[in-house]
């Protein structure tokens, strides 16, 4: 069986957001794959059937997000000695990939990929949703804060009010000096 199986390797911490998509580096992906050339098998394999493969499966980092994604993951497989830049896949070019592949463990491994992609959009999902609640009840707390300052504010000025008739009383109803 395969080690990367029986080792129970993360793909979810494989998995980047790269221009608002998830997706999988191809040096990852071809560890994964076990691809005899690393990350030339699946280049070869997708130049021969490029028509499987819009941008929206699959696309070449630029410099810049390049250079983004080394800082912000230091673990990221990303080969500093290469000429080009690493290509990238989405989920559905990671499923597309599995399909041109053929090596031992590309099923397994494929099973494994998806489930990942699927816990991660679930993990969001639910932070989304999560959030969503937080933002509602900072919104609701903010309403019942606002009225509860108006109340105090109002419980002020009649204490104030109270405060200042009974002075004025004090004043009419003290007693007169007799000369």
């Amino acid at each position: 069986m395969n080690e990367l199986i029986e080792k129970n390797i993360n793909v979810e911490s494989m998995i980047y957001e790269v221009r608002g998509k998830q997706v999988m580096l191809d040096s990852d992906l071809a560890r994964l794959y076990q691809c005899a050339n690393g990350t030339k098998s699946i280049n070869l394999a997708v130049k021969r059937h490029i028509n499987r493969f819009p941008e929206r499966y699959m696309f070449q980092l630029t410099e810049h997000e390049l250079s983004i994604l080394r800082f912000q993951v230091e673990t990221a497989n990303i080969n500093n000695k290469s000429r080009t830049f690493p290509y990238v896949f989405t989920e559905q070019g990671v499923a597309m990939l599995a399909t041109i592949l053929k090596t031992s463990v590309a099923e397994e491994i494929s099973i494994k990929i998806m489930d990942a992609f699927v816990a991660m959009r679930k993990n969001i999902s639910t932070n989304l949703l999560e959030q969503k609640y937080i933002n509602n009840q900072v919104m609701k707390n903010t309403e019942n804060i606002k009225l509860l300052q108006a109340s105090f504010s109002k419980f002020e000025e009649k204490r104030k009010e109270k405060q200042m008739k009974s002075i004025l009383m004090s004043r009419f109803l003290m007693p007169i000096p007799k000369l």
